[in-house]
């Protein structure tokens, strides 16, 4: 209470009392303030009674506890508490495995993370109370009661289980699972993903690095806060432990090209197309195998699936498309400039490429392939087209949300492109890209993969080569088997066997090699950067975009 300087601590309480909103026990949605023993100890120690008159302004606290039940009063916070609060207190419930529970936190702003804050979770109550949230003293009332309810009675065939899709391939697979967890959330799922950047739950990053084998999956599926899975898929993982799943819903193979050959028994493409094939087979009979009609050795896995078969192509006129849609089958194309969703021979437009940002336009072809099986896979989840269209349109090539995956950063004088190409074939989706953007000048930054073989490298050095006018041969952070030496000799035998007058040059450090880039970039050109650990090339080169946006430096010359 605070004192008026007129009143005694009794006939502050009195005029409290007179609410009409307070009651006796739980009779009211507040109760009456008691002067008990523990209140009449309380003010003693300050040196009052109850008759002692509060100078004006003064505060003093009556009780140990705010609780409603000792007289208390509460205030509805919910549209400010921060999401991550809310993600904790998901996932205490959950781990208690309580359906139904109340969380007690103290901190000094509910607005911010309680790691932030230094604050802390005080308790749960397996019986909490309603009234607060029904009729709180402040703020808006909440219906608590229905959800309890609903969790009372299901949905009708809701089976309990929670939605797995698994995506693997040579290619686009990463892109393609962060794109569809995107749906996923815009759908209003709760959602957990794996990607070789690493584990997302409900977007929040709680396992970093390569996440793409069982243990990555299985963290993310005993997540109690997880209702939908969206699962990266890797070629090692696969080998060396399987899957974390015995069926998934969904099973996508965006493609399969030379990449890791030579590895594990996998010498062929052939094999390696035997190894992703798991997934499409591991799809219930229920769920959709969504195979890339593109690629022979992709389309060839629907020999073997148990399930359902969709398709998706870059050429609507793809016979093994026509055929599909005569049979009255779901697939996905890229026609007349459009992202098109079909349901047998009948077309549903989500949008226009270019309007896509993912897409850069237009430019980025290989993009317009990631969505194609992401919209299918969207759709027979139940998926609308309205929030397909609402995640694609807020799915942004950037550093936060396609860490890696054609970050474009511009300089005053200059641009960066990041990207992870590391195969031959992802290399010459990043030409036919970087050939749709003007420059002056074409700088690019490469380095040698210790885990592919020798054709392979020559085969990156070659197109880097096609790709730019200058290039710089960097050292992998990781050499995988093989030497420095060994690396670099063999990405500058594949440049030279393009052009021997190319001019090179050799810097080992990933660091010192885009730093040079930097300080030496000509006006207008662009620097092509393909980095194997992404996070590390990101944050140098966000440093250094801030520190020319704070006017410390101008990089280029």
């Amino acid at each position: 209470m605070i004192g008026d300087g007129r009143s005694t601590i009794k006939e502050l309480v009195d005029e409290v009392n007179k609410d009409p909103r307070r009651g006796y026990g739980h009779e009211n949605v507040l109760t009456m303030i008691t002067i008990n023993e523990l209140t009449k100890t309380i003010i003693a120690s300050k040196g009052y009674t109850e008759g002692s008159i509060i100078p004006p302004g003064e505060k003093l606290i009556l009780k140990d506890t705010a609780n409603l039940s000792t007289g208390g009063t509460a205030e509805d916070v919910t549209d400010i508490v921060h999401p991550a609060n809310v993600s904790m207190a998901e996932r205490i419930s959950k781990i208690i495995d309580l359906d139904i529970c109340g969380i007690d936190i103290m901190t000094s702003d509910i607005s911010q993370p309680l790691s932030d804050t230094g604050g802390a979770v005080l308790e749960v109550n397996a019986g909490p109370g309603f009234r607060m949230h029904l009729a709180p003293t402040k703020g808006l009332p909440r219906n608590v009661a229905a959800p309890v309810v609903d969790k009372l009675f299901p949905k009708q065939g809701d089976t309990g289980r929670i939605p797995i899709i698994a995506i693997t391939g040579t290619n686009g697979k990463t892109t393609t699972s962060r794109l569809i967890a995107h749906m996923g959330k815009m759908h209003g799922y709760r959602v957990g993903y794996t990607t070789s950047d690493g584990v997302y739950i409900q977007n929040r990053l709680l396992m970093k690095g390569d996440c793409t084998g069982p243990t990555s999956a299985e963290f993310v599926l005993r997540d109690p806060t997880v209702n939908f899975a969206v699962l990266e898929c890797a070629r090692g993982g696969l080998l060396r432990s399987g899957l974390a799943f015995s069926h998934c819903d969904v099973g996508i193979v965006t493609n399969v090209t030379a990449d890791h050959l030579g590895l594990k028994g996998i010498n062929t493409l052939e094999q390696l197309a035997k190894v992703k094939a798991v997934i499409p087979e591991t799809v219930m009979p229920s769920g959709y195998a969504i195979l890339n009609a593109d690629d022979d050795l992709v389309y060839d896995m629907r020999k073997n699936i148990v399930s359902k078969l969709a398709l998706f192509s870059m050429d609507e006129h793809n016979p093994r498309i026509k055929a599909m849609q005569r049979k009255g089958g779901i697939t996905s194309i890229y026609e007349n400039g459009y992202v098109t969703l079909c349901r047998g021979e009948w077309k549903m437009r989500i949008m226009k490429a270019d309007k896509i940002p993912l897409t850069f336009g237009g430019r980025a072809t290989f993009m317009i392939q990631n969505i194609l099986p992401a919209i299918i896979a969207a759709d027979v989840q139940g998926i609308s087209i309205e929030d397909m269209k609402a995640a694609l349109e807020t799915f942004i090539p950037s550093a936060s949300q396609t860490p890696g995956r054609l970050n474009l950063f511009q300089f005053q004088n200059f641009q960066i492109l990041l990207d992870f190409a590391h195969n031959p074939a992802g290399m010459r989706a990043l030409q036919k890209f970087t050939d749709n953007i003007e420059a002056t000048h074409k700088v690019g930054i490469i380095a040698g993969i210790g885990d592919r073989r020798e054709e392979d490298n020559n085969e990156m050095g070659k197109i880097i080569a096609q790709m730019c006018d200058e290039v710089i041969i960097r050292q992998d952070k990781n050499l995988r088997g093989k030497t420095e030496t060994e690396l670099i000799n063999m990405i500058n035998a594949g440049i030279k066997s393009h052009d021997p007058n190319k001019k090179t040059t050799i810097i080992p450090s990933e660091k010192e090699a885009i730093m040079h880039a930097v300080r030496s970039a000509k006006k207008g050109s662009l620097i092509v950067l393909c980095s194997d650990v992404i996070p590390e090339a990101l944050d140098l080169v966000t440093k250094l975009k801030e520190q020319e946006l704070s006017g410390e430096v101008t990089f280029g010359q």
